[in-house]
């Protein structure tokens, strides 16, 4: 069954190959990003082209995850021309490079604004059309960092994305009584297909770069060659849009509530699902083990 969809961060990676892949199955989707009219115009005409050329529909909207505004006004673009609204996709994200003790608490906060504040923006604009419905799926694009291995240099982005996370579970039975399902597709690291690494920040105050530089010199370079050995040759990015696909295709009820696409295999798998467990054992132990699955409560 067709759905509307948006999704967060679609201009390029994950996200642009996600909203052509959903499109492409039929559904419509809403491929959000910011500055549409300017650095992002020629990835609106490229979106645009793609519907055009696939008989696809591919839309954009203007959405920048820091501003309440402009989420608000995005989600109600949405409702006014589909309708309705049935998924909410998390994708937006930023990634920072350095070591952790030269970024300014500012910095980290910024990397925070984008990576966690940002799904709270769009959720605050999005979930009261989503609750009125009584139906809709809330999915969050991870990280394996938030429970598998972590190599140095990049930490306010693991700590954003732990705290993404996090926000996610608790959302998750917090939506379940409003028949709104949670989905938290979680991926490795692709060294290869994305922008993620190349369009990174880095600390502005270099002061203390160079004592690191010392112990750990060119350790990023290796980090990213390592992690690109670990990968098995057929990985792809395009693994991550098809597993999207499948998760909104599934059966409202009986998706997945945490989906890995982990081509390193640093373990996140593993951790994650000893932590799923505990969670899914706990609120039965409290009696609260119907916010483990979506439906509509009793009023």
């Amino acid at each position: 069954m067709s759905k509307t969809i948006v999704i967060t961060g679609a201009g390029s990676g994950f996200g642009a190959l996600a909203a052509r892949a959903l499109a492409d199955a039929g559904h419509t989707v809403y491929a959000a990003m910011r500055n549409t009219t300017g650095r992002n115009a020629e990835r609106v005409a490229e979106a645009k082209a793609y519907a055009a050329e696939h008989g696809v529909d591919l839309r954009t909207v203007e959405l920048d995850v820091l501003s309440q505004e402009s989420a608000d006004a995005a989600i109600a673009t949405i409702i006014s021309e589909a309708g309705r609204l049935d998924v909410v996709i998390h994708n937006a994200g930023h990634m920072v490079t350095g070591p952790t003790e030269a970024f300014t608490p500012d910095e980290l906060i910024a990397v925070y604004d984008t990576n966690v504040l940002g799904t709270q923006r769009v959720n605050r604009a999005a979930l009261p059309q989503l609750r009125a419905q009584e139906d809709g799926l809330v999915l969050w694009v991870g990280s394996t960092s938030s429970r598998g291995g972590t190599p140095p240099y990049l930490a306010p982005y693991f700590a954003a994305k732990a705290a993404m996370d996090a926000l996610a579970v608790s959302y998750a039975a917090e939506l379940a009584r409003f028949n709104i399902e949670t989905t938290i597709v979680v991926p490795g690291s692709f060294t290869r297909g994305t922008n993620h690494f190349a369009t990174g920040g880095h600390p502005a105050e270099q002061t203390v770069i160079p004592a690191y530089e010392e112990r750990y010199a060119g350790l990023m370079d290796q980090v990213s060659q390592r992690l690109a050995a670990l990968a098995p040759a057929d990985a792809d990015v395009s693994q991550v849009a098809d597993a999207i696909v499948k998760v909104v295709g599934t059966e409202h009820g009986k998706r997945p509530f945490r989906v890995h696409i982990d081509p390193a295999n640093d373990g996140s798998e593993t951790v994650s699902a000893v932590a799923d467990h505990i969670r899914a054992e706990f609120l039965t132990r409290i009696g609260l083990d119907d916010l483990l699955t979506p439906h509509r409560a009793a009023r």
